[in-house]
């Protein structure tokens, strides 16, 4: 008996803490935001939607590094490819080369402290981003680093959905072959995203390069127009609702999970309302639980208003795109959900030039070509199980 209610004094407990907790963490992160504006910039971009080609040349730029290498990942597993990748950043750093790392503290949980001391012994700097922070737990817990950042001498960059792990290179015994976004940008938008590491960094570290010349050497212009749009859990929404508001004759959106927020749902409503044509594109298998039911009450309702909603079922889908009318394309590291639009630190890049956005659309169609209708009739059939998924995961959508 006592210890019956010492466990429901306890669950009571966390009960009232958590979403106090949670509230005044919030609060705490508007209040010591900041929002960074970076101008439209021209570089060349490459597209990359298979992680054994984006691996192989993102290896081949590291080994080329003369000056220094600067990684940020959300994940950086504890596999044989991801040993490859340390290993190749420790042989940089013991050649001379400024060699950082920086991964989200929950994200790349397996790097061990072990792992973090042969780095530093080789010469790597490293920093775990995001750490849980006193008073607010809960609340540091769930503000994750989601950004994939790499730049290389300050001339090569890096941005886009991939992490370091063997299912990005298709090695998974189920989510295979994995389908994602990458973009590899040479150019004016490099510095943008130098800085973006540098600001992160002095975040994690307290150490501050961003007024480092060496970090920032001339660069050419590109193609192709763009803006690099980072976002701190708090400036994603508009972003995306002042995209989807001004579209003029169609959206096509690619997410691995869709849990948009009230307004953006409005938005899409609405832009249905006035006759836009609207796809989304999100994967039939699951790689957490509760996703998938998360998004179908709002498919129902989109579905029943006009929207085509595709399901990718050649592999996992993981891609983070969204195409506005032909003109406008955002690829970067946010998914269409709460967790992106106010909690994760993310990182997006808005596409302007035509040349480029007719190179995505190719992809695009690939993605539509190796999807299959999800119906309104699949989701009405009765089924008692994914209901009350349903349930729990209206209650837990934030977080996923």
């Amino acid at each position: 008996m006592i210890v019956a209610v010492t466990i429901g004094i306890v669950i009571l407990c966390l009960l009232i803490w958590l979403p106090i907790d949670f509230y005044f963490g919030r609060r705490s992160h508007i209040n010591n935001v900041f929002k960074r504006d970076y101008p439209k910039r021209n570089s060349d971009i490459q597209l990359y939607t298979s992680g054994k080609a984006l691996f192989r040349d993102l290896f081949t730029e590291i080994q080329n590094a003369e000056r220094h290498v600067h990684i940020l990942f959300f994940i950086v597993s504890n596999d044989r490819f991801s040993q490859a990748f340390l290993h190749l950043l420790k042989e940089k750093a013991q050649s001379g080369v400024e060699v950082r790392l920086m991964v989200d503290r929950i994200g790349s949980h397996k790097i061990n402290k072990k792992t973090v001391l042969d780095l530093e012994a080789y010469g790597v700097s490293f920093n775990f981003a995001r750490r849980l922070k006193f008073p607010y737990l809960f609340y540091s817990l769930n503000e994750r680093n989601h950004r994939k950042i790499t730049i290389i001498d300050g001339k090569v960059g890096y941005i886009g959905g991939y992490n370091v792990g063997k299912e990005y290179i298709d090695q998974d015994s189920k989510l295979n072959p994995w389908r994602d976004y990458h973009l590899k940008v040479e150019g004016e938008g490099v510095r943008d995203l130098q800085d973006e590491f540098l600001a992160d960094w002095y975040h994690s570290s307290g150490v501050d390069d961003r007024s480092n010349r060496q970090y920032f050497p001339p660069l050419r212009k590109g193609k192709c127009l763009h803006q690099l749009i980072p976002t701190e859990g708090i400036f994603l929404e508009k972003t995306f609702s002042r995209l989807i508001s001004g579209a003029g004759t169609r959206i096509i959106i690619g997410t691995p999970y869709f849990i948009p927020s009230r307004q953006l749902f409005l938005d899409l409503r609405t832009v249905l309302s006035r006759g836009i044509d609207l796809t989304i594109i999100v994967p039939k298998m699951a790689d957490h639980p509760f996703v998938q039911e998360a998004s179908y009450p709002y498919f129902r309702l989109l579905l029943k208003e006009g929207a085509k909603v595709l399901q990718y079922d050649r592999g996992f889908y993981h891609s983070k795109i969204m195409l506005i009318d032909d003109k406008i394309c955002d690829i970067g590291t946010a998914n269409f959900d709460r967790r992106s639009l106010f909690l994760n630190h993310e990182m997006n890049c808005l596409i302007f030039d035509p040349l480029c956005i007719e190179m995505i659309k190719k992809e695009l169609k690939s993605d539509i070509d190796d999807s299959t209708p999800l119906t309104l009739e699949m989701l009405s059939m009765p089924n008692p199980i994914r209901r009350i998924k349903e349930s729990i995961a209206f209650v837990i959508s934030p977080f996923l």
